[in-house]
C-alpha cells in the first residue's frame, strides 16, 4: 500500500481510501459503477495542484475494499461515506458523485445532513430516478433493459464488461478514449465482486432519489451531464436540476451540459 493509501473500517467493512493529505478544502470523489477510486486518476492531480485535499475510495465490494455478501443499498453505501467523513473528522467538504456515485451524494445529504459539507457535484449522475415507471415516464431505464443488463452480467462477465465499456466511453458511436484507457477500465471492472456488481446494479437502477434531492439546501451546486448512450444525458442532467428546491434560482446554481 503506497503513501496516501489507507484502510478505514466502518460497519465492519474495510474501505480502501486514497488521501493526498493536503491542507486545502477536502474534495471526495465517488466513483461510478463498476469501477473503483482509481478511475479518478486523471482528475486527482489537477485538483491536488489546485490546492485541494483530494480523497477517493473504493465502494464496498469494488476495487481494494472488502467484498461483503450484502450491503449494496444506498442507505448502507451512504453510511459508508459518512463513516469516512467522520473517521477523518472532515468539514467544509465538496462531494463529487459520478454516475452511481451521485446516488451516494443525494442519499448522504438526506440521511446525514449537510453540516459537514461545502457543496455537492452531480456528474452524469443517476438521480433523480433511472427506472421508467408510471409516475416517472421520463426514466431512461426500462424494466426490460435492466433485466437484459442483469442477465448479461450473470451469464458472461468478460463479454458484459467489454460491451459495457465500449458503450460507456462512446458518444454518437465514436469511442472517446484510447483502447488502452478502455482496457484499464475493464481491469477495474474485473476487480468488482459479482455480488456487489449485481447488488449495486439493482440499487442504481431502482432507487428513487426524488425526495432526497428535495432536501438539498446548498446555495451553489453543480449538475453536469455528458453524452453517454447508456442513459440519455438530457434526461439525467435536466431532471436532476428540477428536483432541487433551489434550482429555480439562477444565482444559486451552476449548470453545465456537454
Amino acid at each position: 500500500m503506497h503513501a496516501g493509501a489507507q484502510l478505514v473500517m466502518y460497519q465492519s467493512i474495510n474501505l480502501h481510501i486514497e488521501d493526498n493529505g493536503g491542507e486545502g478544502r477536502p474534495v471526495i470523489l465517488i466513483h461510478g459503477w463498476p469501477l473503483s477510486g482509481a478511475a479518478w486518476e486523471h482528475q486527482v492531480p489537477a485538483l491536488r495542484d489546485a490546492g485541494y485535499r483530494v480523497m477517493t475510495y473504493d465502494r464496498r465490494g469494488f476495487g481494494r475494499s472488502d467484498k461483503p455478501a450484502s450491503g449494496f443499498d444506498y442507505d448502507t453505501l451512504s453510511d459508508d461515506l459518512a463513516g469516512i467523513i467522520e473517521d477523518k473528522d472532515l468539514s467544509d467538504v465538496t462531494l463529487v458523485g459520478f454516475s452511481m456515485g451521485g446516488g451516494e451524494v443525494a442519499r448522504y445529504v438526506s440521511r446525514h445532513g449537510s453540516a459537514r459539507l461545502h457543496s455537492v457535484v452531480f456528474a452524469a449522475a443517476v438521480p433523480p430516478y433511472l427506472m421508467k415507471t408510471d409516475d416517472n415516464p421520463d426514466g431512461p431505464l426500462t424494466k426490460e433493459k435492466a433485466e437484459e443488463m442483469e442477465t448479461g452480467l450473470r451469464d458472461d462477465r468478460d463479454a458484459f464488461f467489454d460491451g459495457f465499456t465500449k458503450d460507456f466511453f462512446s458518444a454518437n458511436g465514436d469511442l472517446k478514449v484510447s483502447e488502452g484507457e478502455r482496457q484499464k477500465a475493464i481491469a477495474l471492472c474485473q476487480q468488482s465482486d459479482q455480488a456487489a456488481a449485481l447488488g449495486c446494479m439493482e440499487a442504481f437502477g431502482t432507487t428513487d432519489f426524488r425526495e432526497d434531492l428535495r432536501r438539498l439546501r446548498f446555495r451553489r451546486w453543480l449538475c453536469m451531464a455528458t453524452l453517454m448512450p447508456l442513459f440519455p444525458s438530457k434526461v439525467r442532467g435536466s431532471a436532476c436540476m428540477t428536483r432541487s428546491p433551489v434550482a429555480s434560482s439562477s444565482s444559486s446554481r451552476e449548470r453545465r451540459t456537454e
